[in-house]
C-alpha cells in the first residue's frame, strides 16, 4: 500500500465514505476489502464501509496509520502530493530511529566523505540500487533524515564503507549494510565491518585486509552464497564463510526474489564446508532462506574466536 491507501482507509472509517478515484479503483488493498472480506463496497463514484470494517481497521490499520501518520508530521514530510509506499515509510522511520540513537554517524560521516550517489544510498537502505532513482521526494526525505545537504548522482561504485575499531581482531565483509548501523557491539568485540555494497565487489580488488582474518556474511539464498560470495572469493581467496544462525524464513512468504531452483547445474559445494553444506541442502529442500540481519554476529565468530568473542 502507499500512503493514498492508508489515508483512504483511514478517511473510510472517519467518514464512511470516500470518492473514487484511479489509485483507489486499481488498489489491492481496497479490493481485497471489497471482494474478498466485505467490509467495504463501491457505487459509481464512492466507495462506502459496510458492517465489520470498522473492527478490521481499529485491529489491522489504526495503531500504524498514527504511527505513519506522526512520523511524517513531525518530519515535515507530509505533503498533499506524497505517494510513498507503506514500506518507504517504514525504512525512513527505521532511518531516524538510527540516526537518533547515534548508530548511523559513522555511515553518515562515510557517505559525505565518499560522496555517496544516489544508488549507493538506496542500495544500503533500500536494497536495490534503481529503487530511488527518479523518487526526487524520497531521496529529499533520506537526505533530510540522514541530514546530508547532497548525494553524488552519478553511477561509480568504487567506494566501500568501513566501520573502523581500535584494535581489529578480524573483518567481515557484509552483504547488507545492516551490521554497520549498529557499531556498538563490533566496537566492543574489535570486529572491524566492510560493506561493499551486494554485488559491486570489483573495488575489493584494492582492498588490503593488513594480514587479518576476513570473514564473509551474507543472506543465506542462492544470489548471496553462490553469485555474491562466490565472485568475492575470487577477489580475496582467503575469505571464509560464517555460517548462520538466524531463522529461516519461507522464500514464498516473504516474497523473495532469489530462488533456489537456479542452483541446478551448478558446482557449488566447494564454497561450502561440510555443515555449511547441510545447512544449505536443508533450505533448499524446505524452500527457505536466512536472513543476514537475522544472525547472531558475536556467535558466528565464535566457531573462530572462542576465546575472544564476548
Amino acid at each position: 500500500m502507499n500512503w493514498i491507501e492508508l489515508r483512504a482507509l483511514n478517511n473510510l472509517y472517519i467518514n464512511g465514505e470516500i470518492k473514487l478515484n484511479d489509485t483507489l479503483v486499481k488498489s489491492g488493498e481496497i479490493n481485497y476489502l471489497i471482494n474478498s472480506l466485505r467490509t467495504l463496497d463501491r457505487t459509481h463514484d464512492k466507495f462506502f464501509v459496510l458492517e465489520g470494517f470498522a473492527e478490521l481497521y481499529e485491529k489491522d490499520y489504526l495503531e500504524k496509520y498514527h504511527r505513519y501518520e506522526a512520523f511524517l508530521l513531525d518530519n515535515e514530510l507530509l505533503k498533499p502530493q506524497l505517494r510513498f509506499e507503506e514500506s518507504d515509510i517504514q525504512i525512513l522511520i527505521g532511518i531516524k530511529e538510527d540516526m537518533d540513537n547515534g548508530n548511523l554517524e559513522p555511515l553518515r560521516e562515510q557517505i559525505i566523505k565518499n560522496e555517496a550517489t544516489v544508488r549507493i544510498v538506496s542500495l544500503m537502505f533500500f536494497k536495490n540500487e534503481k529503487y530511488l532513482l527518479g523518487k526526487e521526494a524520497l531521496i529529499n526525505a533520506v537526505k533530510l533524515l540522514l541530514d546530508i545537504d547532497e548525494l553524488a548522482d552519478d553511477k561509480d561504485l568504487q567506494y566501500k564503507y568501513v566501520l573502523e575499531c581500535a584494535n581489529p581482531k578480524c573483518i567481515v565483509l557484509c552483504e547488507n549494510i545492516d551490521f554497520l548501523k549498529r557499531p556498538t557491539l563490533a566496537r566492543a568485540n574489535n570486529i572491524e565491518l566492510w560493506y561493499a555494497g551486494g554485488k559491486n565487489v570489483n573495488k575489493l580488488d584494492f582492498s588490503d585486509t593488513r594480514g587479518l582474518p576476513i570473514y564473509y556474511s551474507c543472506d543465506w539464498d542462492y544470489d548471496g552464497l553462490f553469485i555474491i560470495y562466490a565472485l568475492v572469493k575470487e577477489k580475496i581467496p582467503n575469505i571464509q564463510l560464517l555460517t548462520p544462525n538466524g531463522t529461516p524464513k519461507g522464500i514464498i512468504e516473504t516474497e523473495h526474489n532469489s530462488k533456489w531452483e537456479k542452483i541446478k547445474d551448478r558446482n557449488i559445494e566447494y564454497l561450502l564446508t561440510g555443515n555449511q553444506s547441510d545447512i544449505m541442502k536443508k533450505l533448499t529442500e524446505l524452500n527457505q532462506w536466512i536472513i543476514e540481519e537475522s544472525n547472531d554476529l558475536l556467535n558466528m565468530l565464535k566457531e573462530f574466536f572462542l576465546d575472544q568473542v564476548d
